[in-house]
């Protein structure tokens, strides 16, 4: 058997496969962050396409922490009966689904939240309107945000959670140099700026318990100027090992990034543009023993295949691919190893920043040709 289709194990939740659902943004919740049908629908359709493991859409655990409009919430109780109903949808299917855990911090748009965005410290050149440096206080109360939100998804029945700290989000803000000023016990050297980090997962660990799975999302690099380089992300691998994370999601760059060196690139037509935080991947590889989790640009069969045998990687993730083909690693496993449809556009944000939710506009326009 192909490793990709080898079962896997991540403190105790058992998987059918190597291929992992990364968070995506779906804009189909609720204006309150409620979970939808249309959202229940779009999940389903990966465990019954084949996934191994879902991850959620990306979670906000505060009110103030909210990312954009439509995005799902994990900040307040009455939010849990929807989850439940989405997770009971997802494990009929044999699936396993994590709920990824955010807080948008410095990016968190007032127009949502009507809240003073709160940032690691104050800086300037990344955004026009006012920003609050967070007090120690405030990190207490982010602290129990994430813990209280983790609590909320163990008990709406996903099978674990992911800490978002990739892409620019509030945890990936402290890691980062280029917003992270501080000159308390959460800034300066790394061990400081992953300080947080380490706070949050053993008030997660309190709540959730040791046999629960936590999973984080990191960047391998910010590819922003002054940003997190690769030797500070290993040595933050590092210490959230210690810390008790399970399984660690490798990826890299911010919204705020060049195109080119963004999370979600484009143009991916070759397999040497594929899997472009391999390099990085390697390189934790040396130092962290967790399963890793491995993002970005993956589209063929047979890359994703020699990434796991080369022991690059534990797991292959992707987003865009599965928008267009929810049913990729079922084709894969029929014997069908064309690569992935997904063109790499980007097109597929567009309905989901208008309201519809996201999807594929190439694969809806070549089924309303069909009709």
């Amino acid at each position: 058997m192909e490793r990709v289709f080898q079962a896997g194990e991540i403190n105790g939740m058992n998987l059918k496969n190597r291929f992992v659902r990364s968070a995506t943004w779906e804009g189909m919740a609720t204006e309150e962050g409620a979970c939808t049908d249309k959202l229940v629908h779009l999940l389903v359709s990966l465990a019954e396409g084949g996934v191994g493991l879902i991850i959620s859409g990306h979670t906000y655990v505060s009110k103030e922490g909210q990312a954009g409009p439509w995005q799902l919430g994990l900040y307040d109780d009455d939010l849990i009966p929807g989850l439940r109903k989405l997770t009971d949808a997802i494990h009929e299917k044999g699936g396993r689904v994590v709920a990824q855990l955010a807080h948008a911090g410095f990016f968190a748009p007032q127009v949502f939240t009507r809240r003073i965005p709160l940032a690691p410290s104050f800086v300037e050149g990344f955004g026009k309107s006012p920003r609050k440096e967070m007090t120690v206080d405030d990190l207490g109360s982010l602290v129990r945000a994430f813990s209280d939100a983790a609590g909320r998804a163990k008990e709406a029945g996903f099978d674990g959670v992911q800490i978002h700290s990739a892409h620019g989000y509030l945890l990936s803000q402290f890691l980062s140099p280029a917003f992270n000023h501080r000159n308390d016990a959460y800034g300066g050297a790394i061990e400081n700026r992953a300080r947080i980090h380490l706070e949050v997962i053993m008030a997660i660990r309190e709540i959730v318990g040791s046999d629960y799975p936590v999973l984080i999302k990191m960047n391998s690099e910010d590819f922003v100027g002054n940003g997190l380089t690769l030797e500070d992300a290993v040595k933050a691998g590092v210490l959230f090992q210690q810390g008790g994370i399970d399984a660690i999601e490798l990826s890299g760059g911010m919204l705020i990034s060049a195109p080119k060196m963004g999370p979600s690139r484009a143009g991916i037509k070759t397999e040497d543009k594929e899997a472009y935080f391999r390099k990085a991947a390697v390189a934790f590889k040396k130092k962290v023993s967790l399963p890793l989790i491995l993002v970005g640009g993956n589209r063929s069969f047979e890359l994703a295949e020699r990434l796991l045998k080369q022991g690059t990687a534990d797991y292959i993730s992707m987003s865009r691919p599965f928008i267009r083909e929810p049913n990729l690693i079922n084709r894969w496993k029929d014997g069908d190893r064309k690569n992935a449809a997904c063109l790499s556009d980007n097109k597929c944000f567009s309905p989901a920043m208008a309201g519809e939710g996201i999807y594929c506009v190439i694969e809806k326009s070549s089924l309303k040709g069909k009709n």
